[in-house]
């Protein structure tokens, strides 16, 4: 049923995963409608929906040479650390590429892990700092360090991820030791490798379901959708590497450990994609339609009780 808060706004419609609400339509007290999506809130971005003719194209074209906000630098950090990790998957599966010896593989791995974790951390830092919608006034938010919003998708898809970096930096830094014996090597490298991995695919999955309204729904025509897609494809590719990195003796066939770094290279390639596309997503504002009503599906008297809230 249309749902009415003390402030006297009506929410006339939602969508999203259950049992999270990532979309909703509100009528607020002065009878304009407004549409929250929970992605574009919490970045500041204007709804896909809301975007004039063209705009994907041109901030695709602008996007990724004019240094932006907040967004836009997350999106650099994270393509940093997934063009190292790309560089170390090269070195192992073709080191005459490089050179003998000009970069350690395991030293290019624990370097490109860090900005995974900065990226992350600025991700779920934004996310503990989204305010709520509507918003009634202008008063300045008070930012917190860790910000908790458990009832939103993208708060716990940005946590998990957050937490999956930091398995990967204790993972990579293990693996600088050349002296391990293959138990410890799969006790300090490879069991916080699987569960970081295991914890990214999660995350991926829930920015996706965040950016589609639900669990699984085709958007070719939206920037976000591609920019999630490509995440979530890259999080598979980590989690295929880390099942196939098991080792279960000193002598493991070879063969299958360069397949596994096959899928790091991968899943970096998926991150890279991902993490460019957030560059021209955060270069869309300024490309708005100009009269909110045109982003609800239906008129507003075709919003009826039968829309759940």
């Amino acid at each position: 049923m249309i749902s009415k808060n003390p402030q006297g706004d009506q929410c006339l419609e939602s969508q999203g995963p259950r049992p999270f609400v990532t979309r909703r339509v509100h009528r607020l007290d002065d009878g304009t409608l407004a549409v929250w999506s929970s992605r574009h809130h919490r970045k500041e971005l204007p709804l896909p929906e809301a975007l004039v003719d063209g705009a994907i194209r041109r901030a695709c074209l602008r996007g990724w040479c004019s240094v932006g906000g907040f967004n836009w630098w997350i999106g650099l950090v994270f393509a940093v650390g997934s063009l190292l990790f790309i560089l170390g998957s090269v070195l192992i599966l073709w080191p005459s590429l490089v050179g003998t010896g000009a970069f350690k593989p395991a030293h290019v791995f624990f370097v490109g892990s860090l900005p995974f974790t900065l990226a992350a951390c600025l991700q779920f830092y934004q996310a503990g700092n989204a305010t709520d919608f509507p918003v009634k006034d202008s008063t300045p938010v008070q930012r917190k360090l860790f910000g908790c919003r458990l009832r939103e998708l993208g708060w716990w898809s940005c946590l998990l991820q957050f937490i999956g970096t930091l398995l990967f930096n204790v993972s990579t830094y293990q693996a600088l030791n050349p002296n391990l014996d293959w138990i410890s090597e799969d006790i300090r490298t490879w069991v916080p490798n699987l569960i970081g991995s295991i914890l990214f695919l999660l995350s991926g999955y829930m920015a996706f379901a965040e950016t589609c309204h639900a669990y699984w729904r085709c958007l070719p025509r939206n920037l976000s959708w591609w920019a999630v897609l490509c995440n979530l494809a890259g999080c598979v590719g980590f989690l295929v590497s880390a099942l196939l990195a098991v080792l279960v003796s000193a002598a493991d066939p070879a063969i299958r450990l360069q397949v596994s770094t096959g899928f790091t290279l991968l899943g970096a390639i998926g991150f890279l994609l991902g993490s460019m596309l957030l560059m021209p997503e955060s270069a869309t504002e300024g490309e708005k339609h100009p009269s909110p009503d045109s982003l609800v599906e239906g008129s507003p008297d075709q919003l009826n009780d039968e829309t759940v809230c």
